[in-house]
């Protein structure tokens, strides 16, 4: 009888990745067996809180047991349909998640970039064919320091060279303007502005918020130039700030949301672009498309992530818990932060500079048994799962003062 296989060590799997994985991510080393609620378990054994949740799509936790319940069930009776054919989940998800979102009707995807791409050609076909925009003209205004995602379109309006430099040439169609700048988004807007695109929380960027009055600003202005209003909600909706949506901490109904990440459940990619029955209503069969978009097994996970949120359980927590966090940052300022910037169970967090990059915080709190992620220069995010405990996040922040302090 031959010998089990021997298990590899984190640093002979980290090894074993270089040669035959493309190299487009730099993860922290650490190599993630098994996980639970808020916690992740590494190949040896060693136990890290996780206060990054999969950059939102884990907020409701690792392996929550009513996401789990949904997925091993519908395992066990569909996975697969493509639309070519109705499934009997679909139906539901979408009729609770227009109900969630305040919206008419759903485009079901899989990934955070198709929701936004989809987003732009839903934009463009309404300009051209319920506004009247000469076709092939249209233009959406977006921000400077986005991150929408990375495809080719996509990078095309980023701000962020790392994304750009390499992948011309771009799309065009698209107008940049500074965020948080409502003077600058009614200048670029004209005739010939199908939507503005822009990200109610810019997460990528730093946890970057926006003035009080910036959201209903842009409603207004849209409403007034007879444009759409498209929000990128794909990581600060669905509980993340204390609210449903972001957009809601100003009362602001926008005519199309994108939604992905937590929708999914951290199971597998759900994504979906709602909106009002006149902008989604422009689409035809065979003008767009996706044969995983809506399969019965991501729509009966999205609709138990549905089920979460609809008692309002899980905003409240990033409500109350939010306040926990804001108050023990505001601790460390002048100990090593210099500022930050929270809503919600969501902060960007400026170290220091003389203390260390972002990337060099984040391999020190890894030692430390906390993992998050750095962004740009020595700006670090936190956003922990809205299942973590007041006591695992005070104990996250005392470790991030230990580290800062060392």
């Amino acid at each position: 009888m031959s010998a089990p296989a021997r298990t590899r060590t984190s640093g002979e799997l980290i090894s074993a990745e270089e040669p035959v994985l493309a190299h487009n991510y730099h993860p922290l080393p650490v190599v993630v067996a098994r996980a639970e609620g808020a916690w992740v378990e590494d190949v040896e054994g060693r136990r890290y809180l996780d206060m990054l949740a999969g950059y939102s799509a884990l907020n409701f936790g690792h392996r929550h047991p009513a996401l789990v319940e949904a997925a091993h069930r519908q395992l066990d009776r569909l996975t697969l349909t493509s639309r070519a054919f109705h499934n009997d989940r679909l139906a539901d998800f979408a009729e609770r998640l227009a109900r969630l979102t305040g919206q008419d009707m759903v485009l079901p995807m899989n990934t955070g970039a198709e929701a936004v791409e989809s987003g732009i050609k839903v934009a463009r076909k309404w300009a051209y064919d319920v506004k009247g925009v000469p076709d092939g003209r249209a233009t959406i205004v977006v921000a400077a320091d986005n991150f929408h995602g990375r495809t080719t379109t996509i990078v095309s309006f980023s701000t962020d060279e790392t994304a750009r430099a390499g992948f011309g040439p771009f799309t065009p169609g698209f107008k940049v303007v500074p965020y948080n700048d409502l003077a600058a988004l009614e200048a670029a807007v004209d005739e010939t502005t199908a939507a503005v695109l822009i990200e109610p929380i810019q997460g990528e960027a730093g946890v970057l918020i926006p003035d009080e009055g910036y959201l209903t600003g842009v409603r207004e202005l849209t409403r007034r130039a007879g444009c759409l209003f498209v929000a990128d909600e794909i990581q600060s909706g669905l509980g993340r700030t204390g609210r449903t949506l972001a957009v809601e901490h100003e009362n602001v109904v926008p005519d199309v949301v994108l939604l992905g990440k937590a929708l999914g459940g951290g199971i597998v990619p759900v994504s979906a672009v709602v909106g009002s029955r006149e902008v989604l209503g422009v689409l035809r069969p065979g003008e767009h498309g996706s044969t995983f978009g809506g399969n019965p097994l991501a729509a009966a996970v999205g609709s138990a992530v549905i089920g979460l949120l609809e008692t309002g359980e899980f905003q409240r927590r990033a409500a109350g818990l939010g306040a926990v966090l804001r108050t023990e940052l505001t601790e460390l300022v002048g100990r090593g932060v210099v500022g930050f910037r929270s809503r919600g169970l969501w902060a960007g967090v400026d170290v220091d500079p003389a203390i260390g990059t972002g990337r060099e915080i984040s391999e020190r709190l890894m030692r430390e048994g906390i993992l998050v992620k750095d962004t740009h220069g020595s700006t670090i995010r936190l956003a922990p799962p809205l299942t973590v405990t007041e006591d695992e996040l005070r104990s996250a922040v005392a470790s991030l003062a230990k580290v800062l302090a060392a």
